[in-house]
């Protein structure tokens, strides 16, 4: 069952459960949270980096396997751009050259990814890594990698759909039957397209990029605000020949990382266009998230809000990273929201016991309890390297509201 949105601009329930009142949280919620995150964060990579330095090879951890060991990934993996741009994050949080000299290395590491044409994910990959060592450490001739990176993904739009095809069809795609399958998390590469256009002056980049957010707005979408994972575009007419899901949990339930993309994509597209249609959509999305009745009260969600067994189905702690990074930005575009409020509550929960690892555990990743995907197998309740890279720049546009800085 759907949920219902209330009439009202803002949620009573979800602002009455703002009230943080567990007692287990008391200590927590006195103590300094960011530098807390920081120490523990620090602790745990400065463990993850030494095993891999001392390996004397160039490694990419993305999860933890079955049997305790750390799954290492390939540069063309989507997920490889996330461990460099962890570290980037760790020094701009920490001031420390340490994290800037691994960061150059991992991150440079992936240079020939600007030439990956092969799927959509290029724009996490050279976003967290090229982006943010551009963005923090003024690196200027990393412009050239991000805009030969956008370029490589603009080859993958597909004009009569006016979007950008995520998938080749191969492998488990090829099984489904679809022609031009598009997924909400490339919302999230559109990022790279609209700096690459700033950075080129290529006006294409940026079309490419509206075009892309428009026509998922337009498909993507059901009435209540929840997002399909894959529509499947006919590549004659443009038209949706299919609504479906991959990795969430039924074609009509809503796959909670998805719902986050979403929130985090729209708001991201009206931090470069202005247009308020994706501020609007991106408030309507907040509303399906946080006024859904399976929403737990800690606001950390199922990995699926359908999922069958609710409550003992496992948590996406990524899931909620994504989203408390979103609703910091959308705090600064509209005032006397309760967004940074609603944030600071999942960034607070992460924090916890229940979902942060103590250190020397974990595989030496921050978060616990994330899902990649239930439907393939992959990656049920354990750390990824891309929770822990959203919980560090959740934490980073913490500090700077607090401190009254610009978040970006």
């Amino acid at each position: 069952m759907r949920n219902k949105l209330q009439q009202s601009k803002w949620i009573p329930a979800l602002l009455l459960s703002l009230v943080f009142t567990a007692c287990g949280n008391q200590e927590k919620s006195n103590k300094d949270i960011i530098a807390d995150n920081v120490e523990n964060a620090v602790a745990q990579y400065t463990l993850m980096t030494d095993i891999i330095e001392q390996s004397g090879k160039i490694l990419n951890p993305r999860t933890v396997l079955e049997d305790g060991s750390v799954s290492y990934v390939p540069i063309d993996d989507w997920c490889s751009g996330f461990f460099p741009g962890s570290m980037w994050y760790l020094h701009e949080l920490t001031g420390d050259k340490k994290w800037e000299d691994l960061a150059i290395k991992y991150t440079e590491d992936l240079d020939s990814v600007k030439h990956l044409k092969w799927h959509h994910d290029v724009g996490f990959m050279i976003g967290s890594s090229y982006l943010n060592g551009l963005r923090i450490s003024n690196k200027q001739e990393y412009k050239d990698v991000i805009v030969t990176a956008a370029q490589s993904l603009s080859t993958r739009f597909r004009p009569t759909v006016k979007a950008i095809q995520s998938w080749d069809i191969r492998g488990w795609q090829a099984e489904r039957g679809w022609e031009c399958p598009v997924i909400i998390d490339n919302m999230m590469n559109l990022e790279l397209m609209f700096e690459a256009a700033k950075f080129s002056g290529d006006s294409n980049l940026y079309n490419i990029a509206v075009d892309h957010a428009n026509t998922t707005l337009a498909n993507h979408f059901r009435a209540d605000n929840s997002c399909y994972h894959v529509i499947d575009y006919s590549l004659t007419d443009g038209s949706a020949r299919n609504k479906h899901t991959a990795q969430g949990y039924a074609h009509e339930s809503s796959w909670a990382r998805g719902q986050a993309w979403a929130i985090y994509g729209y708001t991201m597209c009206y931090r470069y266009t202005g247009d308020k249609r994706y501020l609007d959509h991106a408030e309507n999305v907040y509303k399906f998230i946080f006024n859904h009745e399976r929403l737990p009260e800690d606001l950390i969600p199922y990995w699926d809000y359908d999922a069958p067994e609710i409550p003992n189905e496992p948590r996406d702690a990524s899931a909620a990273a994504v989203t408390a990074c979103a609703l910091y930005e959308m705090s600064t575009y509209i005032p006397n929201s309760p967004y940074k409020e609603t944030a600071d509550k999942i960034v607070e929960s992460l924090s916890s016991p229940a979902y942060r690892a103590e250190v020397g555990t974990n595989g030496n990743f921050i978060l616990m309890h994330s899902v990649g995907s239930i439907p393939h197998g992959h990656e049920i309740d354990v750390p990824i390297n891309y929770a822990d890279y959203y919980f560090l720049e959740a934490l980073i546009k913490k500090q700077r509201l607090e401190k009254g800085e610009p978040i970006l």
